[in-house]
């Protein structure tokens, strides 16, 4: 028997994912809660909600005591979460994850 009879030449498997292509960034992990705290922290800062989806409990609790006990009368927590809001969406991906993911900052 010949080759040609025989077994057919290995084909490339179709189940190897594809290159990724050379033009597009890769998403960075943990970057996707970027654009949510940030929303979340200019409309709710007053209650640390953002803190919440970041995984800062303590000082979203701190945020959110003060933030029912001064009932708005005196809105420091709304102040330092609109800043926050807008420090988290000027930052780019990789700087937002390596300062609030990976370095766990929690203020500022």
């Amino acid at each position: 028997m010949s080759e040609e009879q025989g077994n057919p030449a290995p084909q490339p498997s179709d189940s190897q994912p594809p290159a990724p292509s050379q033009g597009a960034p890769a998403p960075v992990p943990s970057a996707d809660k970027k654009v949510l705290a940030g929303i979340l922290s200019i409309f709710l800062g007053g209650w640390g909600i953002h803190k919440f989806v970041l995984g800062y409990t303590k000082e979203g609790i701190i945020m959110l005591i003060i933030g029912l006990l001064t009932c708005w009368i005196f809105p420091v927590m709304c102040v330092i979460g609109i800043i926050e809001g807008i420090i988290y969406l000027t930052k780019s991906d990789e700087e937002f994850v390596a300062t609030y993911v990976k370095g766990r900052r929690g203020w500022f």
